[in-house]
């Protein structure tokens, strides 16, 4: 077994082990392997953020902090979540194949292109008009495609029809009843959902004949999502 990551470059030209591209890859595979160590072991998933590059949908001043586990800065106040926590998210969603995936929240667009190759269709809503073209555009560039964000509130009815999960990265006082009527027969969605210290990652399922059934996993914090579409950030 090699001693370290960049042993796996050796037989590479030196021109090469030093190039951006290379790095990037050695970055993207330690990443994984530190979520292997944290539990992960949904192949699906960990391929998935092994393929997508952080950097790329990261704030250009903050690229060399990408594949570090932190939270980085986005324009208009947002944040990109730090990949373990995302991870979490996604993982507590049980997204599959095929599935129709709404997201609140597009941010950078990192997390969408994460469940773009975990789903079979992605429409990510984004409340602020400059992320959402921003993020439109890093996706048709780094994103697997079978993406479309939109700009507007996400949590009014959009009428895009019923989705199979919902995955809102951000803080919710309760369920927003619209987005329990926009969860499809069978879906489910997830969220960091209660006020404080009851603040708690939360999973809502519907059932087939459309009761909605919750369950609480672990504390955590998440920004309070804002209603509204802002017209001019």
């Amino acid at each position: 077994m090699p001693g370290s990551l960049p042993d796996l470059f050796d037989d590479a030209p030196e021109e090469a082990r030093g190039s951006p591209y290379a790095r990037s890859a050695i970055d993207r595979l330690s990443f994984t392997l530190k979520m292997r160590e944290r539990g992960y072991r949904d192949t699906a998933l960990l391929r998935a953020f092994e393929l997508v590059p952080r950097e790329s949908f990261a704030p250009r001043r903050y690229a060399d902090l990408a594949r570090r586990d932190i939270a980085l800065p986005l324009a208009c106040g947002q944040t990109m979540t730090a990949p373990l926590a995302l991870a979490r998210l996604i993982t507590l969603a049980a997204i599959e194949p095929g599935c129709r995936v709404l997201e609140i929240g597009a941010g950078s667009g990192y997390a969408t292109a994460i469940l773009a190759h975990l789903a079979g269709e992605v429409l990510s809503v984004e409340r602020f008009r400059s992320l959402a073209v921003e993020a439109e555009g890093k996706l048709k560039d780094f994103g697997p495609g079978r993406t479309e964000v939109l700009h507007a509130d996400g949590l009014q009815s959009l009428g895009r029809g019923q989705f199979d999960r919902i995955v809102i990265d951000g803080g919710l006082p309760t369920w927003p009843q619209r987005l329990i009527d926009t969860l499809a027969p069978g879906g489910r969605m997830v969220a960091c959902v209660g006020e404080g210290g009851e603040a708690r990652l939360r999973t809502l399922d519907k059932s087939a004949s459309g009761a909605p059934v919750e369950l609480a996993n672990e504390q955590a914090r998440r920004p309070l999502l804002v209603s509204g579409r802002a017209e001019t950030l």
